[in-house]
């Protein structure tokens, strides 16, 4: 806990600095100082921080269930549109200047405004004593005449007294272009943000579609050609994706019809206790050679023991660094997530694989691409992943690039061939952007056909 407090201290002092620079686009310089806009927009910018961080803790916490749905959805949303608020707003700083200069040089080509009078009472006439001094001197006990102050109005007027006449004189100031490009850059910032967000939301919550991918193995016999395996991974159920969620990835595989599903790891973001009912309707899994589980690192913060008995109960069969012959003529592996080397189990790979006749087709499941090291050491023909979600927000595709040897689709590792799904759910914010959820169907083709 020690060594997490200094990267925890630099999290929340960036997260303090992005929410400083959000207030002071599209709240300060937008709104007079004082006003009520102001004071809505600056309660606004301290309640958004504070539901992430409970959206994001509520978890490990052990916080009540119901308050975790509570504040995932504000809490969660609120940071993808963060991210791309702060993004267009980057953007708006490349173009603010730009705008500025544009607005002034058209103020500058337009013609001058002629004077606008505008009637004002005129009061009855005070009379004065009689002027005895010489014409073009000021008459004894007569004030000296004095010009009417000009005054600014909100909307960028010079206003002028005269004898009882209110001239307007319509004018362009520096202060009133400066709000005015303020409130564009920040407006078009916010619609892209939430137009942004809004369409990954949908995309995720209308559930993932079905990819079909064509995977030769060499090793295959000619009876497997065609054998269809339905990979699902980052289901993800918890506060916001729930059994509405499980019930939709159930449908889109079995319509696929596979002979065999691959539930590779990040099923679940909670305890059994709470996501129980959410996962129920994975027993309603149909495939000729029966439904397989391997765990991933967020079954680890949620209890994986508990979570791979239960789905036991489910009817799938997990695959803790183990292996079966599959009756279509090759070998199934699974092995646990790296994860579980902080609780005595990970993936051992000499288990799996270490006996096996190396010349029947192996397909291995683990959850993250990352051990292809050890699936290429041990003569592994197809390895499935996810666990990368395919950076789930652009450009977090770039980061996950270099966590990852391969982020999503099939690549080649030496005789051994590797495919990572984007995975069927969403961690975090309920949102995809770049990064549409999948479920794939790999059809294997033997080169013997």
């Amino acid at each position: 806990m020690i060594a997490f407090l200094p990267f925890l201290v630099v999290a929340l002092a960036l997260l303090g600095a992005v929410h400083w620079y959000v207030w002071r686009r599209l709240v300060r310089d937008v709104t007079a100082a004082g006003g009520p806009a102001r004071r809505v927009g600056t309660a606004v910018a301290v309640a958004l921080p504070l539901l992430s961080v409970a959206a994001l803790a509520s978890g490990r916490a052990g916080a009540p269930f119901l308050f975790q749905q509570v504040v995932a959805w504000p809490g969660f949303l609120w940071l993808a549109v963060l991210l791309y608020l702060v993004l267009a707003l980057a953007v708006g700083e490349a173009v603010r200047p730009l705008l500025s200069r544009w607005l002034a040089r058209r103020a500058a080509a337009a013609p001058a405004a002629a004077p606008v009078a505008v009637t004002a009472p005129v009061t009855a006439p005070v009379p004065v004593p009689e002027r005895t001094a010489e014409p073009g001197t000021k008459a004894e006990g007569e004030p000296e005449a004095k010009a009417e102050p000009e005054a600014e109005t909100e909307a960028g007027a010079v206003v002028e007294t005269k004898a009882g006449v209110v001239v307007e004189r319509p004018v362009a100031p520096e202060v009133s272009r400066r709000l005015f490009v303020a409130r564009v850059v920040g407006g078009a910032a916010a619609a892209a943000a939430a137009g942004t967000v809004a369409n990954g939301a949908y995309g995720v919550l209308r559930g993932p579609k079905v990819k079909r991918v064509t995977v030769p193995l060499a090793k295959l016999p000619r009876a497997a050609h065609g054998y269809r395996i339905a990979v699902v991974s980052d289901i993800h159920l918890g506060p916001i994706l729930g059994r509405a969620h499980s019930q939709r990835i159930v449908d889109a595989i079995n319509a696929t019809q596979p002979d065999l599903i691959a539930v590779v790891g990040d099923l679940v973001d909670g305890t059994v206790e709470n996501l129980g009912p959410a996962a129920e309707p994975l027993a309603r899994l149909r495939a000729r050679h029966g439904s397989f589980f391997v765990t991933g690192n967020h079954e680890y913060f949620s209890g994986a023991d508990a979570w791979v008995d239960h789905v036991r109960e489910l009817g799938m069969r997990p695959l803790r660094n183990e292996r079966l012959e599959i009756p279509a003529g090759f070998d199934l592996a699974g092995v646990d997530d790296v994860a579980g080397e902080s609780e005595g189990r990970g993936p051992d790979f000499a288990r799996a694989l270490g006996d096996r006749d190396r010349s029947r087709a192996a397909v291995l499941l683990a959850h993250q691409p990352v051990v292809i090291d050890d699936a290429v050491a041990h003569g592994v023909d197809l390895q499935l992943s996810g666990h990368t979600h395919g950076g789930q927000l652009w450009p977090g595709n770039l980061l996950a690039e270099l966590a990852n040897p391969t982020v999503a689709g099939l690549e080649r590792y030496g005789d051994t061939q590797l495919y990572v799904s984007r995975g069927a759910g969403a961690w975090g914010p309920p949102v995809r952007v770049g990064a549409p959820s999948d479920i794939t169907v790999v059809q294997l083709a033997s080169k013997q056909a």
